[in-house]
């Protein structure tokens, strides 16, 4: 960084320490110079964030608005040094004050607005367009305490509240005066004036609306976005009058309404009171997000009707998907435009992007909750419903069956996804498996009616943070071979083919994996207390914990490992390292089940001293970006083994491909693209494919007992769920896990089994060959390039924001 002056930083640093502690810098924690870094750091970051929205302005850009119910951020301190390009500076102005920055980056904690591969795939996309010089907001909630920070008590999950607002966030910006109101409840009036009905909302509950912006550092060109999170305020702190009658709930109340919309990120929605919260939630981030988007646009804009010219709404999953009802709303009724006309406008302002094919998490809302808790946007929703049912009717005459599948109301619900595509110009997928499966199969009704707005967009991850930051050795590497092009253009990692066989370059590349190892292998002795082999096979699953990733396949096999071994001591074996991460989620059984089930497993195996540690199991608790960087540069094997057409993409994935492991999966979400790029004969793919399973699907499944009855190996680990050989006796702890896949098995674990099985004995062998086996991960790390996230936004930006590149000049 050009302006950077290491001798006015540290003292910047010392002040900075005086200041908000009222210590010297001898005296300071590692915490409070954590704080002070990150004070001086945003010093450089603040100019460059006024001299964007400045040049933003003067040129009246397009705008792209991401509206996403989760940020998987990360921590902020390390990324923004390394985009402003300052970190091997700051690190040495650092050294010289006696501080070491790895220890003083540790004491971030990880911003908690996020949970899984959604929030993640968000935040890179927010890194990328900076990077690319787009103009971006993100908008989501300012959650005080995340998802839950995870522990695991006896082999449970424990949630705790995860207080990462505990020492204040030193890059985050309040900004009170974009404040806006949002409203639920109440009624709905209509008036008459001069000939023309207005609808007034009556009697509502009201909450104020407060922005604090997060800056988002593009790597290199002075570009500083904004991801704006919004913190809910009551519109009357406290009521006096209610205090002094005694009546002390009363005088907190509007407060406690306000706090409990931004406490946590997806309420637990088992019962009524958590699915209205969850729709508040929604509609309060949605509506603040729109409503000061589009006072933002008439400060530069004299007519609304140039709204799509100037901004896009792009709706991260069905979380969002309000957005649609509420543009209307404010169209209609605040800027008194015809329907038509706010129509028009809306569908050429919102965009869609559909995660999911698993019909559970295409949100719908029932008819009584939504029309209680936003009584003028049902009125929109159901208005645009009569609509777009005629339009169908129109298309299809007399056929009931589009209608049942294409209604946003309909059985006493609001189907989201239905609404997101009803008043989209694009709805686009994320892997090209993913969207062929919803033109052909979920969304088919629609794809049928407009194929034009269907398209693919393979997701992404930034190199910046997943190698750069994440793995100092490997970027070092690479940019000694290859330069330092890759940092904003990863397909120059293609340079590193022809290094693969090059016996010097292999040694460098492995010797590289084992330090990362030892590294990942020391954080695992410090916090599960487990002795694990850098020299084994890191064979590494973490992401979210659902039935359909398959946790369940895994520690199923380890447990037939385990009996394997014990049953031939001498087998020809690679000792191999199980690790797993992930979070359940609070209300889901059967993913806690199965995380009690991995650490039981653990507990058997690695405290059996006749296998000779051959195996080790471990369960990474409170996974999270933080320990995701040790983990992925670690990684030997990336387990990716989705029932293949219920993973829309993945980007885990890409993170370990990219750091140099091999991917065992199905042929699912973008494990396809990666063995289009890498070649089948660099990865190991086994199981059933997506035509497979739809076929089995739509003839009604298949009889898991068949396979248990025959196969000996299934018998027996399906056997030791419940004769209590990993639950000290107890027959009926994993009695759920062994009834849900002996009766039905959903995702087909059972039937894959022996293909995994065998997959993973390839994987063993493959290992020993130690020439092809560093081939095969460095090719994997080469063929990296297309998974970018700068790639897929360049694609985005073009194809459907249609924005231009603004250059910042400071």
């Amino acid at each position: 960084m050009a302006d950077f002056d290491k001798e006015s930083f540290k003292k910047d640093v010392i002040n900075n320490v005086k200041n908000l502690f009222r210590k010297t810098i001898d005296e300071a924690t590692q915490e409070q110079v954590f704080q002070a870094v990150s004070y001086a750091v945003k010093d450089h970051i603040i100019d460059r964030w006024i001299a964007t929205q400045k040049a933003y302005e003067e040129k009246n850009a397009k705008t792209v608005y991401y509206l996403s119910m989760e940020f998987l951020m990360g921590r902020a301190l390390g990324n923004n040094m390394i985009n402003l390009t300052c970190y091997e500076q700051v690190k040495e102005a650092l050294a010289e004050l006696g501080f070491d920055l790895n220890v003083i980056e540790d004491q971030e904690p990880d911003a908690a607005l996020g949970n899984g591969g959604l929030g993640r795939l968000a935040a890179c996309f927010l890194d990328s367009l900076a990077t690319l010089n787009y103009p971006a907001y993100g908008c989501g909630i300012r959650y005080r305490y995340g998802m839950f920070k995870q522990a695991i008590e006896n082999g449970y999950q424990i949630e705790k509240p995860d207080n990462w607002l505990k020492n204040g966030n030193p890059f985050e910006v309040k900004r009170p005066e974009y404040e806006v109101e949002v409203k639920f409840g109440g009624y709905v009036a209509t008036e008459c004036r001069e000939g023309k009905n207005y609808f007034v909302h009556k009697d509502y509950q009201a909450v104020r609306a407060i922005p604090y912006d997060l800056p988002i550092i593009g790597y290199g060109n002075n570009v500083v976005n904004t991801l704006r999170i919004w913190d809910a305020e009551p519109v009357q702190e406290f009521n006096l009058n209610s205090f002094d009658k005694g009546e002390y709930q009363n005088a907190v109340e509007q407060a406690n309404l306000a706090r409990n919309i931004v406490e946590v990120l997806y309420p637990n929605d088992n019962h009524y009171s958590g699915k209205e919260l969850r729709l508040k939630q929604q509609y309060f981030f949605v509506s603040a997000s729109v409503q000061r988007a589009i006072l933002k646009f008439k400060e530069n804009n004299a007519d609304i009707h140039d709204l799509p010219n100037k901004v896009t709404f792009q709706l991260n999953d069905t979380h969002p998907t309000v957005t649609v009802a509420e543009l209307m709303r404010i169209l209609v009724d605040e800027e008194n435009l015809e329907w038509d006309d706010a129509w028009d406008i809306t569908c050429r302002t919102c965009a869609y992007t559909n995660h999911t094919i698993m019909a559970e998490a295409l949100e719908k809302w029932p008819i009584d909750l939504f029309q209680k808790l936003l009584p003028r946007v049902y009125q929109i929703v159901d208005e645009i419903n009569r609509r777009f049912v005629l339009k169908i009717e129109d298309m299809y005459p007399g056929n009931q069956d589009k209608v049942r599948s294409m209604a946003i109301l309909y059985d006493g619900q609001v189907k989201m996804a239905h609404l997101a595509i009803a008043g989209s110009y694009s709805v686009n997928g994320v892997a090209k498996l993913h969207t062929e499966i919803l033109k052909k199969r979920e969304l088919r009704d629609f794809y049928e009616m407009r194929p034009e707005q269907f398209n693919n967009k393979t997701n992404g991850i930034t190199q910046r943070r997943f190698l750069l930051h994440a793995n100092p050795l490997l970027a070092d590497w690479a940019t000694k071979k290859v330069g330092d092009g890759w940092i904003t253009d990863l397909p120059v990692l293609e340079g590193l083919k022809k290094y693969a066989t090059d016996k010097k370059a292999q040694k460098e590349f492995m010797d590289i994996k084992y330090k990362n190892k030892v590294r990942l292998a020391e954080y695992i002795k410090e916090h599960n207390g487990i002795d694990v082999d850098p020299n084994s096979i890191f064979d590494v699953q973490v992401k979210r914990l659902h039935e359909y990733k398959r946790q369940q396949l895994n520690i199923l096999h380890v447990m037939h490992l385990y009996n394997e071994l014990k049953a031939n001591p001498d087998m020809d074996f690679e000792p191999t390292t199980f690790i797993f991460g992930a979070k359940a989620a609070a209300g889901y059984k059967t993913a806690k089940l199965t995380i009690k089930l991995i650490n039981s497993v653990a507990d058997v195996i690695n405290n059996d001293k006749s296998i000779k540690g051959k195996i080790k199991v471990v369960f990474i608790e409170n996974y999270r970006v933080s320990n995701a960087e040790i983990i992925f540069a670690a990684a030997d094997v990336s387990e990716q083994i989705s029932t293949a057409s219920r993973e829309a993409s993945g980007t885990g994935n890409m993170k370990f491909m990219l750091n140099g492991a091999v991917t065992l999966g199905t042929m699912d979400g973008a494990n396809v693209e990666i063995v289009e790029e890498v070649g089948k004969e660099n990865a190991f793919i086994f199981g059933l494919s997506a035509e497979e399973v739809m076929k089995y699907e739509k003839d009604g499944g298949y009889y898991p007992m068949d396979i248990y009855n025959s196969n000996p190996k299934v018998k027996k680990v399906l056997d030791q769920l419940v004769d209590g050989t990993y639950s000290n006796g107890d027959k009926e702890l994993f009695r759920d896990l062994y009834d849900s896949l002996v009766m039905k098995d959903v995702y087909f674990t059972l039937k894959d089994f022996d293909s995994y099985a065998d997959a993973q004995k390839r994987v063993n062998k493959a290992y020993k060959d130690k020439a092809n086996w560093a081939k095969m991960v460095m090719l994997n790390t080469a063929c990296a390039g297309k998974f970018s996230s700068d790639r897929t936004i360049e694609e985005y930006a073009q194809e459907i924001w249609k924005l231009e590149k603004v250059e910042v000049t400071l």
